[in-house]
């Protein structure tokens, strides 16, 4: 079986007769982001950020993108090393970084399903304000969005295992695949996605095409803002504050993308229609 991934023996009832299977089922456990800052040498001060609930895998990824994405740290260079346990992500910052753990209380729990759950306010929950990123020119053929989601597919192995999981994947503006990341939870997908470019110092996303796998909510769009991505397709809907959050940001928002429609939310100047 692949990573993320169990074999379990359920009943299935078919055409009203039932039979012993076995099953593929999505590995959903906790993952802790523990970030270390030196205080005064030589002593530590180590403080757990988040517990989120996660699929395996791609762990260190998880970690940095949810880090990334919440603001909490900026570039990777404020980073000394990385330790990766089972279940566990530590990230030792470098001498010189300071970051106020106290502000860090609002983000200690989130569920699979929802990925602002644990923050305390209202306020706190877009992190985006301070996000600027140069606006690149971007014209796409609608054909081109077309093909985006069988491509998805085709890559996605751990939902055709399970019919369970979420999947975020990053495109160049030519339709190419470069990166997909899967997981129980949307908006850890996305952290991984983000994260994986993150350590490759490669934010700003501003000339690639994310795709998800399912609806577009306010917590992915903003993930998008952070990481300069202008272009987001959604194989389901948007919801009301996502196409708010898109249209203040000046990000083309496509929603019900398959292999033969979709919808455009904001963002429709950059499509070249025939």
């Amino acid at each position: 079986m692949r990573k993320g991934v169990i074999q379990k023996n359920i009943t299935k009832f078919t055409s009203g007769a039932t039979k012993e299977i076995k099953d593929a089922i999505a590995i959903e456990s906790p993952l802790e982001i523990l970030l270390t800052q030196v205080e005064k040498k030589p002593f530590l001060r180590k403080k757990p950020v988040s517990i989120t609930m996660r699929t395996p895998g791609n762990d260190q990824d998880l970690a940095l993108g949810f880090l990334y994405t919440e603001n909490i740290i900026r570039h990777f260079g404020m980073i000394k090393r990385i330790v990766e346990k089972d279940n566990q992500v530590e990230i030792i910052l470098k001498d010189a970084q300071t970051i106020d753990l106290q502000k860090l209380q609002r983000h200690f729990y989130t569920s699979s399903s929802c990925g602002v759950c644990g923050k305390a306010s209202i306020e706190a929950i877009e992190t985006t304000q301070n996000i600027q990123f140069e606006a690149k020119e971007i014209q796409l053929n609608p054909d081109l969005m077309l093909s985006l989601q069988k491509k998805l597919l085709n890559e996605q192995t751990a939902f055709q295992d399970t019919g369970g999981i979420h999947a975020a994947a990053l495109f160049n503006l030519d339709g190419q695949l470069l990166t997909l990341r899967e997981d129980v939870g949307r908006h850890n997908a996305m952290d991984k996605l983000v994260g994986h470019f993150f350590q490759q110092d490669n934010i700003p996303l501003n000339q690639h095409i994310l795709l998800l796998s399912g609806r577009a909510s306010f917590e992915l769009i903003q993930k998008a803002v952070m990481a300069g991505i202008q272009m987001v397709c959604a194989v389901g809907a948007p919801s009301s504050l996502a196409i708010e959050l898109a249209e203040k940001h000046n990000i083309t928002l496509v929603g019900f993308l398959n292999d033969d429609r979709f919808n455009v939310y904001s963002g429709v100047e950059r499509f070249v229609w025939e």
